[in-house]
């Protein structure tokens, strides 16, 4: 039998076709690529409990307003204000410029839990104790962005660069931990995945659609330059199939 993740990933590959994602539609149309990593996510990442439980939540937001929506989870949460802050003083525009705004496609959510749960094997916390903890319910019972994935089916230079510039409003404007910020990709060309993949600082890991296809398309085009830098990617840890998408994230 296969695994599990085996099987989501070919549900996934399986989506994209049946999407026109990886074709057109009859209106030379391609579907949301942000749908079919939703759908994988929903699928497969509450499953791997015994690497990180918790109740779990898969949300696109990359048609919404991403900055308000953000701001509804912690360590976000004060960006509301912020925004309204901004919306009555357009002076604070000019300051602060977009360094605020957070976009992303898709977030994963935890929702915080009870002190029943947390002390379900014994009392671990009371009245006094952990009680500012954003992860208990009875501190706050907003949920928890845990990851940021932005969806890229395709990649220019300037495309690369947005996804960095995110990247780092993320961990600027966060008051808490940092989430796993990961991109998923499905360019073909090893160059343009480096533009993206390159470097450490800002996004965790790229992860493309389809990385061992990837792999053997390049080893038959021959062309040295591109498998040097795909090999460079891999062996770097820079660059990862979607199927350790949901690994990377229960980290």
């Amino acid at each position: 039998m296969a695994a599990v993740l085996a099987e989501a990933r070919v549900n996934f590959h399986k989506h994209l076709i049946d999407r026109n994602t990886l074709s057109l539609s009859r209106d030379c149309v391609a579907s949301n690529f942000e749908e079919a990593v939703e759908a994988f996510l929903v699928e497969i990442f509450p499953i791997f409990q015994s690497l990180r439980p918790g109740g779990w939540i898969v949300e696109n937001v990359g048609g919404s307003p991403a900055e308000y929506q953000i701001s509804k989870y912690e360590p976000f949460a004060h960006l509301a204000a912020l925004a309204i802050a901004i919306e009555q003083d357009q002076n604070l525009t000019s300051v602060l410029g977009n360094s605020y705004e957070i976009s992303p496609d898709i977030l994963v959510l935890r929702k915080p839990e009870s002190d029943a749960t947390i002390g379900r094997e014994r009392e671990l916390v009371d009245e006094e104790s952990g009680r500012y903890a954003v992860n208990g319910s009875a501190s706050q019972g907003r949920s928890i962005v845990h990851a940021i994935v932005s969806c890229k089916w395709t990649l220019r230079s300037d495309r690369a660069q947005n996804a960095r510039s995110e990247a780092l409003n993320v961990i600027r404007n966060r008051k808490g931990r940092t989430p796993h910020i990961a991109v998923v990709a499905g360019e073909p060309s090893p160059a343009r995945l480096a533009s993206l993949a390159l470097g450490t600082g800002d996004i965790d890991t790229v992860y493309h659609f389809a990385l061992p296809e990837l792999i053997r398309a390049v080893e038959k085009t021959c062309n040295d330059e591109a498998s040097a830098m795909l090999h460079t990617l891999i062996a770097g840890n820079r660059l990862r199939d979607i199927s350790d998408l949901p690994l990377g994230l229960a980290v």
